[in-house]
């Protein structure tokens, strides 16, 4: 028993010898697993440009102290199981589509009011500011456990691709079966549209293309593009009509953790990976091979004109209006009216004007 103890007392004292011999950078040394569902490639897509910028940012400026482990194309699971694994701390940082958010925040929905943005450069106003501000709060108070930190832009607006014709007016969408995600928003915006809105899972798209299961889908260029959806789709139609961004959270209890100055190195290191999600965005839309110049070799694009566009926003927006004023509630309702007067005002904003 003398020996037990002896041995058992040895070997704790050489464990707190050895810790304490060890730099104090190797003892507050954290770590951050960082989850999401694209390519590790961090000129591909916004997700992973988002996370490589991060990465870099936060390792440099703890000078290591803290790590951040990326674990993209869903190894760790779905982009919905990313968000309860946030919660539970088993992942510390994710970035979640407002698909897979939804379910655990209704109120997400409120983004989804078609046609309300003039262009990209509205969008991060609206992101970046109050709106903001108030969206990252409600989804703390409301999902538990985490702390949202930022909104990344997952590839723009979303455009809609089929391979049934050319789709410029309302009409042309009659009979047209379109993907959508679990999103009842989603699936109100095509119906309302004229088209057929078709629920699927997003590992099923190329094939449901591909076998006819459905005619088209919605997403934003880069995502058609490093999908290969022209591989099985014939059409293109830039509609612009929802932006939806990635909403980066990371476990509260981690973040509540660290010091004031890792949090603000953690927030610093946001705001660049944002930006660098929205450049390598409109990288993508503009180069001759991924983009809009290199689709038009595959596929017929086309745009829709200023005159269609109203009649579209007139087809949709109330009957998104009507779904939030009957699902989400109250809070729901005055969260969409924030968010179309922060919409407004920064379409009518220039840049340096």
């Amino acid at each position: 028993m003398k020996n037990t103890f002896l041995k058992s007392f040895g070997f704790t004292t050489v464990c707190a010898f050895m810790m304490a011999a060890l730099p104090m950078t190797a003892q507050a040394e954290k770590t951050i697993r960082f989850g999401h569902d694209n390519k590790a490639d961090i000129m591909d897509n916004p997700a992973q440009a988002f996370a490589g910028v991060f990465k870099n940012i936060v390792e440099s400026a703890t000078n290591g102290e803290i790590k951040v482990e990326i674990f993209p194309n869903n190894q760790l699971g779905s982009a919905k199981e990313h968000v309860q694994q946030v919660k539970d701390n088993i992942l510390q940082a994710t970035l979640t589509s407002t698909g897979a958010l939804s379910s655990y925040y209704p109120r997400i929905g409120v983004l989804d009011l078609a046609f309300a943005f003039d262009n990209n450069a509205a969008t991060y106003d609206v992101f970046d500011g109050e709106f903001g501000k108030t969206l990252a709060k409600d989804i703390n108070d409301t999902v538990g456990g985490v702390e949202v930190l930022g909104f990344p832009d997952t590839g723009g607006f979303f455009s809609i691709t089929n391979s049934v014709h050319p789709i410029n007016t309302l009409d042309d969408f009659k009979g047209v079966r379109i993907r959508t995600m679990t999103l009842p928003s989603h699936q109100k915006i095509i119906q309302a549209l004229g088209g057929e809105a078709y629920p699927l899972a997003w590992g099923e798209v190329y094939s449901g293309l591909q076998t006819g299961v459905i005619d088209g889908q919605m997403n934003p260029i880069p995502t058609v593009s490093f999908s290969k959806f022209y591989e099985v789709q014939k059409y293109l139609t830039l509609t612009n009509h929802l932006f939806a961004p990635y909403t980066f959270m990371m476990n509260k209890d981690f973040f509540d953790g660290l010091t004031a100055e890792e949090q603000k190195i953690i927030r610093s290191a946001t705001y660049s990976g944002i930006v660098a999600s929205r450049g390598l965005a409109r990288i993508i839309e503009a180069s001759d091979d991924r983009g809009i110049a290199g689709l038009s070799d595959k596929m017929q694009i086309n745009s829709i004109t200023p005159e269609e566009r109203e009649l579209f926003k007139k087809a949709t927006q109330p009957v998104i209006i009507d779904l939030v004023q009957n699902q989400l509630g109250d809070k729901g309702t005055e969260l969409l009216n924030k968010f179309r007067a922060s919409v407004d005002e920064a379409n009518n904003k220039q840049y340096l004007n």
